[in-house]
């Protein structure tokens, strides 16, 4: 079965930069692309329209936005077979149903603030949490704009179970497809009583942790194929701190997402959650396997 990848679209420039993200890994991988406009969208995300969609946006319709949508994906990718889709349902409930037969699922997002992202990135977040596939989100707005590809570089997070991770499978997967060096970067933090400023005491904890997670890097890198340049990179921070910063530097940054279970249903843990919000690049969250 040739599974597509799937991209969310509803008119605004965010939406067709990730046409154009979904436009170009559906050609390097072979597949099909497929537009999902959701009919319920404009509920979270309001009337903000690219200039591609030559209408007043009272006057926009669905059929539109996709057919705008097809438009750009065709003159950007032509030899990529193009379908549509226009349910009528809320788009997070859309993509994750889609993300089920799906490669990936790209996705833009229009945060542009700290203090209005994360209702602006709703259907972002959500699908990012919920999808059974990996999930692009195309990262760009009015402060806060999604680079072009020139930096050369794929950065994956190593998490705690490095061994078998599907982040570093899909990263690899990605550095291998568009020539570029993948960038693994495991952070590690003392307990905190290990951080006395005493050289005989605080020493040698801080070199044990360090010494982990190179251990851990190299589990999570043993199985690369051969030729694929790689860097590897411990840091003393946050886990989320020291992907943001790396995201300063990469074409694409890749997060492992092992699902909570709680009383709001599937959560995205702290990592996954920070980078979406802030990362200075287009971000990956990849499904680890339980």
């Amino acid at each position: 079965m040739n599974l597509p990848i799937v991209v969310g679209v509803d008119g605004s420039e965010p939406s067709l930069r990730a046409v154009d993200r979904a436009a170009d890994e559906a050609a390097l991988r072979g597949a099909g692309l497929r537009l999902v406009y959701a009919s319920l969208w404009e509920r979270y995300e309001g009337g903000l329209f690219a200039h591609d969609v030559d209408k007043p946006s009272e006057d926009v319709t669905g059929v539109d936005i996709v057919a705008t949508a097809e438009s750009r994906a065709r003159r950007r990718q032509p030899g990529v077979r193009v379908t549509t889709d226009l349910p009528a349902e809320a788009p997070e409930y859309a993509l994750v149903r889609e993300s089920r037969t799906a490669l990936a699922v790209v996705v833009g997002c229009r945060g542009r603030s700290s203090v209005t992202e994360a209702l602006l990135g709703s259907v972002s977040v959500m699908v990012a949490a919920h999808a059974h596939c990996p999930v692009f989100v195309v990262r760009g707005s009015h402060d806060t704009q999604a680079r072009s590809r020139a930096r050369g570089r794929i950065v994956v997070g190593v998490g705690e179970k490095p061994t078998g991770s599907a982040a570093v499978r899909f990263a690899t997967e990605e550095a291998l497809l568009h020539g570029v060096p993948l960038e693994a970067v495991r952070a590690w933090r003392r307990p905190v009583h290990a951080t006395t400023g005493h050289p005989l005491i605080s020493g040698e904890p801080a070199h044990l942790y360090e010494q982990q997670a190179t251990e851990a890097l190299e589990e999570a890198l043993r199985d690369l194929p051969e030729g694929l340049p790689v860097q590897r990179r411990t840091v003393e921070a946050h886990a989320r701190d020291a992907l943001v910063a790396a995201s300063r530097e990469a074409d694409l940054l890749v997060v492992g997402a092992r699902r909570r279970h709680g009383h709001l249903g599937l959560q995205l843990g702290r990592v996954a959650h920070g980078v979406l919000h802030h990362a200075a690049c287009p971000v990956a969250v990849v499904p680890e396997p339980d």
